[in-house]
């Protein structure tokens, strides 16, 4: 008998891109910018309050998706801010509503390639603030931060 669990119907594409050589070595290479410093951060603390990361940096031609994961069967699209203090305002109002309209529009591109518009999906932001010289970061998790306000959304 197998250890392994199968793979959720719902999710055939999760198997094509986690072998991919070029993906493995992207992702154990060190980190070069606060970003992706917070983006790795905010994954840790997603998978500890029990999501399942799919993908990181997701790009398509309308822009940038810092992480999908999955809560369940709900699919979340998660937009990572990264800031070094909050002295002039919190990260989560950097995602003003051009940047939600370009993630959801990224987000149906995504769920479209993948087949997966019938499932349920969300838009989460995750705060990271991370002071010069601290070895760790606070990470604050808005999950269902906005909904999509575009016309033609075909997911709830």
């Amino acid at each position: 008998m197998s250890s392994r669990q199968p793979k959720p119907a719902f999710l055939p594409f999760l198997g094509d891109h986690r072998s991919s050589f070029w993906r493995l070595l992207r992702q154990l290479r060190t980190p070069s910018t606060l970003g992706e410093l917070g983006e790795r951060a905010a994954a840790t603390h997603l998978r500890r309050s029990g999501l399942r990361i799919v993908t990181t940096r997701r790009r398509n031609r309308f822009g940038e998706i810092d992480i999908v994961a999955l809560d369940g069967e709900t699919v979340v699209f998660v937009e990572v801010k990264t800031r070094r203090n909050e002295s002039l305002a919190r990260p989560i109002d950097a995602v003003d509503q051009r940047r939600q309209d370009r993630l959801v529009r990224a987000s149906l591109a995504f769920l479209k390639s993948h087949r997966l518009l019938d499932y349920p999906s969300r838009y989460d932001v995750v705060e990271v603030l991370w002071p010069k010289g601290d070895k760790r970061p606070q990470v604050r998790h808005h999950a269902n931060a906005f909904q999509s306000r575009l016309q033609g959304q075909m997911h709830a």
